[in-house]
């Protein structure tokens, strides 16, 4: 076998910040989504995550997965209070403010404001939606799920309000991401376009 090869041992071993790296991905590409919550007092928060999940259709649930929280994490606790949060796509004209978003803001900064993305208020919902996205969606919180074999927290979500640009879905409920101009994340901090090789009919037995 050519190639790099480690067994668990060696992997506990690796620096701290090349084994976050590369374990994030190999799971291979993901979504970029931007996450936005509300606090009590209507202050506003925004973070990347790419840790979105389809969990069913009916009900429309969707998983998230969220960080240890041995640091305040704005969006968990923002969740866990308003029962309310959206997840945004995001695209190749505003992946790197999306990025930005990472950074560590204090509580008190908007990271709407801080990045230069439009917070947008839709259908009277208590959690603001990125104007920029294409794909977005409200949900409500329907369970949390805390992972104790690493301290993270599996937020599962109901889709309340779902907003599509148009000319993005067909007849058939087919989303076309590329004409969306939605990016993928590998890692941490590596986006790709993305482009369809081909739609292939439902598989049956032959």
């Amino acid at each position: 076998m050519v190639g790099q090869w480690a067994n668990s041992e060696a992997i506990a071993g690796w620096e701290q910040r090349y084994r976050a790296s590369l374990i994030n991905s190999i799971s291979g590409y993901k979504p970029a989504n931007l996450i936005g919550t509300s606090d009590e007092c209507s202050g506003e928060n925004l973070a990347i995550m790419s840790s979105v999940v389809h969990l069913g259709s009916a009900p429309p649930l969707i998983g998230l997965v969220i960080r240890p929280g041995s640091v305040d994490r704005h969006t968990l606790r923002n969740i866990r209070r308003t029962g309310c949060y959206t997840i945004n796509h995001v695209t190749h004209d505003f992946y790197a403010a999306a990025h930005q978003t990472a950074a560590r803001y204090p509580d008190a900064v908007s990271e709407f404001d801080a990045v230069g993305l439009k917070s947008e208020r839709l259908a009277d919902f208590d959690a603001p939606f990125v104007a920029e996205s294409p794909i977005k969606f409200g949900l409500k919180l329907c369970e949390e799920i805390p992972i104790t074999l690493n301290g993270t927290h599996f937020i599962i979500g109901e889709v309340v309000h779902l907003y599509i640009n148009e000319g993005l879905v067909n007849a058939f409920g087919d989303l076309d991401l590329q004409a969306g101009g939605v990016v993928a994340l590998s890692g941490l901090d590596r986006y790709y376009i993305t482009e369809l090789i081909e739609q292939l009919p439902y598989a049956k037995p032959k």
